[in-house]
């Protein structure tokens, strides 16, 4: 790669580097992978910015599916490991089976008192497609397509992700509200 190409590469990917860090550090939660994710992420990238096609959305997309592909493929070597079954996690399976119909809550419902944190917890409880697709749509404000071609998936499934998303953090939240006794508590 000569040197106009590494520096167009620099102006079009360096921006999105701390956004790549976040959404890094809310796949592994660790630190030290995040990094490491990150730091793959733009390996490939720069390995493969000779097929780069600029799109009207950017990099930001390309970058993304990129470190989501690194993530699920390292992830996917994982899972073919062998595991103890101390290791599995129940109470994951009953999450996924269960699915009640719910009540959407209203802003009134809520007393605002430590729910940021409640909600972080919440959507660190998640599973990592679903989490993954609720970032991007939410936080990054990727479009359902924006979201299919970062995840490699398709636009069906991502809707899927999104609902089931929501729907669990629904029952998470709703969770909160009763077991603070904050339905009808107005905030002051």
């Amino acid at each position: 790669m000569d040197a106009n190409e590494r520096a167009r590469f620099e102006q079009l990917t360096l921006p999105h580097l701390e956004r790549l860090h976040g959404l890094a550090r809310t796949l592994v939660r660790d630190p030290a992978e995040a990094d490491d994710l990150v730091q793959e992420t733009y390996v490939r990238a720069f390995r493969g910015f000779a097929n780069f096609e600029l799109r009207e959305y950017g990099a930001r997309p390309w970058l993304m599916r990129i470190q989501c592909n690194v993530f699920y493929s390292s992830r996917g070597r994982r899972r073919r490991e062998p595991t103890l079954a101390e290791d599995l996690n129940f109470d994951d399976l009953v999450h996924e089976v269960a699915d009640p119909l719910l009540e959407p809550l209203t802003a009134e419902d809520l007393n605002w008192d430590h729910f940021d944190e409640e909600l972080k917890h919440a959507v660190q409880e998640l599973q990592v497609e679903h989490q993954t697709v609720l970032l991007l749509w939410a936080i990054d404000r990727l479009t359902y397509r924006e979201i299919a071609d970062v995840c490699g998936c398709p636009i069906g499934t991502v809707m899927s992700r999104l609902y089931r998303a929501r729907q669990f953090l629904c029952r998470r939240l709703r969770g909160f509200v009763h077991d603070r006794k904050c339905r009808g508590e107005k905030s002051v």
